[in-house]
């Protein structure tokens, strides 16, 4: 199979729903996935100090602005971050993610780490949100026999080093030989494609003039024939082309998720969910 395919833009996968645990989430619009983050170290700068009591009110604050999914993270994976323990990691989000569950709000959780998606999903969290596309061990034993959702990440490296020595190959070409190696594993281990979603992995382990390829080329993945997810908010490339400081990343980030939608993207993770859904709005008054 080659990424030389059709290139028309709007083409939009056949897949037009997106199973999880709780949830069957219509893709007849593209979705916003507000990123509620239980860190000090990450993009979202605004959350940097801030309790588990703020935390959870960012969340019911992007809710109320349109979000359609939540993504709760608790271990940074941007550029030279460190590894957290499971342990570490659950500690953090676990209060987080016990409250957002009874919103009866699909509920997303982004780690790599599986003994945290076991916990996770015996509370019943809708998605698991996996920046290593299940590759860590026990990954795809433990996400298989429940009904979540499941997204992909391609990341070249791991977030310590990904971008001290950032991918030389060509990157469409890369993306489509790991999506099909790991396509082909959660076939074998019965995962049905109808619960699976692929993300790029803008800035994980990418040369600028990689990411913005992506973007170019976006919908040549979609011959995978599953949703995509796209993270442009607040990311490093953003500031490259802008010389914009990551707290001034706004409008580029809007512009980069309107050209996604245009370019076949299903889920927008974002940081910015009332500005989002704005845009969304906007271009699907266009259509």
């Amino acid at each position: 199979m080659s990424l030389a395919g059709n290139n028309n833009m709007g083409h939009l996968p056949h897949v037009r729903f997106w199973k999880t645990t709780r949830f069957e989430l219509s893709l007849a619009h593209p979705l916003v996935m507000g990123i509620v983050n239980v860190t000090p170290d990450s993009f979202s700068s605004q959350q940097d100090a801030y309790s588990t009591t703020e935390i959870i009110g960012l969340a019911q604050q992007m809710l109320e602005e349109g979000a359609d999914i939540l993504d709760v993270g608790g271990e940074s994976t941007r550029p030279g971050a460190q590894a957290l323990t499971h342990e570490q990691e659950w500690q953090r989000i676990s209060p987080v993610l016990q409250e957002l569950l009874r919103w009866n709000k699909p509920v997303s959780l982004d780690t790599y780490h599986p003994e945290s998606m076991q916990k996770a999903l015996d509370w019943g969290v809708d998605i698991i949100n996996d920046v290593w596309a299940l590759r860590q061990p026990n990954a795809l034993q433990t996400v298989a026999p429940y009904p979540c959702g499941v997204c992909m990440m391609h990341m070249h490296a791991e977030p310590a080093t990904m971008q001290i020595n950032p991918m030389q190959e060509d990157v469409l070409a890369a993306l489509e030989k790991f999506f099909q190696m790991q396509l082909q594993l959660t076939d074998e281990i019965g995962i049905d494609r109808s619960r699976m979603v692929l993300d790029p992995g803008i800035g994980f382990g990418k040369k600028v003039s990689q990411n913005f390829h992506i973007l170019k080329c976006q919908q040549l993945l979609l011959k995978f024939d599953l949703p995509l997810m796209v993270g442009w908010s607040r990311k490093s490339s953003l500031g490259h082309v802008t010389g914009l400081d990551v707290s001034q990343r706004l409008v580029p980030s809007i512009a980069a998720a309107v050209l996604a939608m245009e370019r076949g993207a299903s889920i927008l993770r974002v940081h910015d969910v009332k500005e989002t859904v704005a845009a969304r709005a906007v271009w699907q008054a266009s259509l």
